[in-house]
């Protein structure tokens, strides 16, 4: 006997899973076996969905609408700090199930939300039903970074005019008018409004338009409902004032950045003082659902070092979903970048709880490539620590009790899979925990004495960049050193000298010079000579930014160089970057060890063609430099 059709009910139930993982995979029979066996549950703001005190779980919850936060105790749920944040088709308590237990942490709803409920015999069933969804739920699910990665690809591979890159401008992602009121509007007519317009946040905005202040809904517990305060009182004493704002032109992965950095859930777009709209996270990531702000959240929220391993394995996780997406190698090195400076700052805060260091005033640097915010997959270790000196006591007493604390920094990191510098170039090492004095004199002696082998080990440090603690003391250095530097023609010279000894590999026919193994080297032959470059006219100039690509853009000027050749620079080390991330991705997929040696025999003619013209213009860069320092 044939089975009857599924009824609308049914199909619309199909049609909304369909757009999530694993359900975008599992197949039709099995869906709508799902589908016919699913209820809807309701869950108002603030309730508990799961705890440990229920006892073993009883069903498998797919969310509808809404959002549901993971807590681990009662005080976090008091500080609203969740430890995890599930949104609209993500599942759970999947470990719970498959082991029928309780679940281990409390899961609330942060707002009204619907779920679809399976019980936990149907959930078995279905595991073994369907290939997919049982390979979906018996993997490594600390995160669903991997199953964001296969919806991105399948977002990527229809119309691009249906998807919003991180190259967007903020205001092509704008979907609506921006809901506001004046900052004395009583707050039972601000959650009215709210509900109203069934949005989560309100902007107070001045008689001129000019947002002064945000509140949302993540307030209004905290703010409003546990201190107890009156309905009647208005919006500004509650509210958060002085919102970040980015104007409409300024890129969604600059919004990313902040969002990431600073743990924002929205950001105001603002032209002419005047507020234009608002962009949520879920307006940032509705079709990328790359997870930029859990993993950010997640390391935040982090209460051992050794939780932040998952987070460093998350970020590189995140880095791949992001490549396979086609964001830019500018944008997802620094993001990158920030986001493993967020996990170093946390190492430091757990460190310092743990092992206070008492009133010593210092500051975490980062060197090399972190430095100038230009990390890839595959980077060791580059920081150093500057303090300052209390009266009454000395650089070797401070210093004797921040190397132990800085060794164990070091360690934390290293067990986070950012291995120790071969060349110890970190804080733990006595020659790089130095006062601000001893920084200068250092800088010094490279500046007015270096040899030229001592300049060639040095460079890095030339693009530091203060990390965690008291940043006034980087500034300090920096602005010291963009003055020294530029007052010494031969350390300059010197300099240049070192950075043309590394010339790009092209031959005079325009082959590829091969190395050891058939290999280009794109770190060395290829990314090198640009930041050289870019590091000794950016000394020369007094400029004290650290990122390459900054650095090309601001020394434009002042070098007279032509806008469509700093364009044409700047294009070739993002080329040689984007190989670098490719090529780490292939050896992360393959199980292989990170390096930057590429078979040119491995690319395609494309990539082979354009390599060369990056070459060649890395080459044409260094023709300008020898020419500058008579090299």
């Amino acid at each position: 006997m044939t089975s009857a059709p599924p009824n609308t009910l049914i199909l619309a139930t199909l049609d909304h899973l369909s757009r999530f993982a694993p359900f975008d995979r599992m197949e039709r029979e099995h869906l709508i076996w799902l589908a016919e066996r699913l209820s809807l549950g309701y869950y108002a703001k603030g309730e508990v969905i799961a705890s440990p005190e229920q006892g073993e779980v009883s069903h498998f919850l797919i969310i509808k609408q809404g959002v549901v936060q993971g807590e681990q105790d009662v005080v976090r749920a008091q500080e609203d700090a969740a430890w995890l944040e599930l949104h609209e088709g993500e599942c759970f308590p999947l470990g719970a199930l498959l082991s029928k237990r309780p679940v281990t942490s409390l899961y609330r709803a942060s707002e009204d939300v619907f779920c679809y409920e399976l019980s936990a015999e149907d959930f078995l069933a279905l595991t073994h039903k369907s290939e997919a969804f049982h390979d979906f739920c018996t993997r490594r699910i600390a995160n669903l970074l991997e199953q964001s990665k296969h919806i991105i690809q399948a977002q990527y591979s229809q119309s691009s005019a249906e998807q919003q890159s991180m190259s967007s401008p903020l205001s092509a992602i704008i979907r609506r008018e921006p809901i506001a009121c004046d900052p004395q509007t009583p707050l039972r007519e601000v959650l009215e409004s709210m509900n109203r317009h069934s949005i989560g946040s309100m902007i107070a905005v001045d008689a001129n338009h000019k947002p002064v202040g945000i509140f949302t809904l993540h307030d209004v517990l905290s703010r409003v409902t546990l201190p107890g305060l009156s309905l009647d009182m208005p919006l500004a004493k509650v509210m958060s004032p002085d919102p970040f704002t980015l104007p409409p032109h300024a890129l969604v992965h600059e919004a990313a950045l902040a969002m990431a950095k600073h743990g924002f859930r929205h950001i105001l777009m603002v032209e002419n003082g005047r507020l234009k709209g608002l962009i949520s996270e879920k307006d940032l990531f509705s079709l990328q659902r790359v997870g930029l702000r859990q993993v950010s959240s997640a390391i935040r929220n982090a209460e051992r070092p050794e939780c932040l391993q998952q987070s460093a394995r998350d970020i590189r996780e995140l880095a791949h979903n992001m490549l396979a997406q086609g964001v830019a190698a500018e944008q997802l090195t620094q993001i990158i970048s920030t986001l493993n400076d967020l996990l170093t700052n946390r190492i430091i805060e757990l460190e310092l709880r743990e092992n206070p260091v008492g009133d010593i005033e210092f500051c975490w640097l980062a060197l090399g490539s972190e430095g100038r915010l230009e990390q890839t997959l595959n980077t060791d270790q580059d920081n150093g620590l500057i303090f300052s000196v209390p009266a009454g006591s000395s650089a070797e007493e401070v210093r004797a009790r921040l190397l132990p604390f800085a060794k164990r920094i070091n360690n934390s990191l290293d067990a986070c899979g950012f291995p120790l510098c071969k060349g110890e170039v970190m804080a733990s090492n006595p020659k790089w925990c130095l006062s601000l004095d001893e920084w200068k004199n250092t800088f010094d002696k490279w500046i007015y004495h270096g040899a030229p082998m001592d300049l060639l080990h040095s460079t890095i440090f030339f693009d530091f960049r203060p990390l965690f603690g008291a940043e006034h003391l980087a500034i300090e250095l920096r602005e010291w050193l963009s003055i020294e530097a530029r007052k010494n023609t031969r350390f300059l010279h010197q300099l240049a000298v070192n950075a043309m000894k590394n010339r790009p590999p092209l031959g005079m026919v325009r082959d590829f010079v091969i190395g050891e193994g058939h290999t280009l080297d794109l770190k060395l032959n290829g990314i090198t000579p640009f930041v050289d470059a870019a590091r000794i006219f950016s000394l020369a100039h007094g400029i004290t930014a650290t990122n390459t690509l900054q650095r090309l853009r601001e020394i434009a000027e002042p070098l007279n160089i032509k806008p469509h050749d700093a364009e044409a620079y700047g294009d070739a080390f993002l080329f040689i970057q984007l190989l670098r991330l490719r090529l780490h991705h292939e050896q992360t997929e393959g199980g292989e060890s990170l390096t930057n040696k590429v078979n040119p025999d491995s690319l395609n003619n494309l990539d082979q063609r354009i390599l060369k013209e990056a070459f060649r213009q890395a080459r044409k860069l260094q023709t300008k430099l020898g020419l500058d320092y008579q090299v």
